[in-house]
């Protein structure tokens, strides 16, 4: 009897062992997620509704700080520049420095350095070419972007105000690139949904960005709460299983 009780006291304390690891490694893992995407994502408040259908007016969004030498075509990116009135403001990324960025193309799809765009989230564009869709812009324009600068344009192309307005300014409407600030990767509120990098820009020299870490932060403030939910439920049964033991103990003995 003595030995089965020493077998089952050396579970109990291997038990109890795994369960403290498994509550301390889920505490690393959902504060440091949690940290993580403190120091990587600014929130911000989407002003206008520019970029719908991708983000409405008020939505809360997450934003990837990044250097604006890391801006890609299809970024939707938070910028301050003070001829837009230096506030911040969310746009699309269409053209980089050295691009020639025009519209419409025959069937109405804005073009890069010649090649069309499919541009899926500007309501009514026909996705996959041949036409039947509304125009990528309401009024044909070129623009060719100076070095070190990006060319931006809203999701909502009947009412954006982008730089299509700012055309005959120096730089036909372009930004540069040390005004962007962040890039967006996901809306936090009221919906929540990632953005996702658009594929119309992939075939164009240097690709579009990769996908942000926030799915990876996400997952380990998951992992860390299920760790730490596991470990205190398996201390908590075991703790009672114990006093079940010892409440039985004397019973069995008499």
């Amino acid at each position: 009897m003595s030995g089965t009780g020493r077998t089952g006291d050396g579970h109990g304390r291997l038990g109890n062992v795994l369960s403290s690891l498994a509550v301390a490694v889920g505490c690393v893992l959902f504060l440091g997620g949690f940290a993580w995407a403190a120091v990587v994502y600014k929130p911000y408040t989407v002003p206008t509704g520019s970029m719908t259908p991708t983000v409405d007016a008020g939505d809360r969004v997450l934003a990837e700080r990044i250097d604006g030498t890391d801006v890609k075509r299809g970024d939707v990116v938070v910028f301050t520049d003070s001829v837009w009135g230096d506030q911040p403001m969310v746009k699309r990324v269409v053209g980089v420095g050295g691009d020639k960025v025009a519209c419409c193309d025959a069937d109405g799809r804005l073009t890069v350095n010649g090649e069309p765009i499919e541009e899926p989230y500007v309501q009514g564009q026909s996705f996959g070419g041949g036409g039947g869709g509304a125009p990528a812009a309401q009024q044909d324009f070129t623009a060719v972007v100076p070095k070190g600068q990006v060319f931006l344009l809203g999701d909502e192309r009947s009412s954006s105000l982008d730089s299509r307005v700012h055309l005959e300014d120096p730089g036909q409407g372009s930004v540069p690139l040390s005004a962007v600030q962040a890039r967006l990767d996901a809306v936090a509120w009221p919906s929540q949904s990632l953005i996702e990098r658009p594929a119309g820009f992939a075939g164009l020299p240097g690709g579009i960005s990769a996908a942000g870490p926030l799915p990876l932060q996400l997952g380990a403030v998951l992992v860390g709460v299920l760790l730490i939910l596991a470990g205190s439920a398996y201390s908590t049964i075991a703790a009672r299983a114990s006093r079940r033991r010892r409440t039985a103990g004397p019973a069995s003995a008499r």
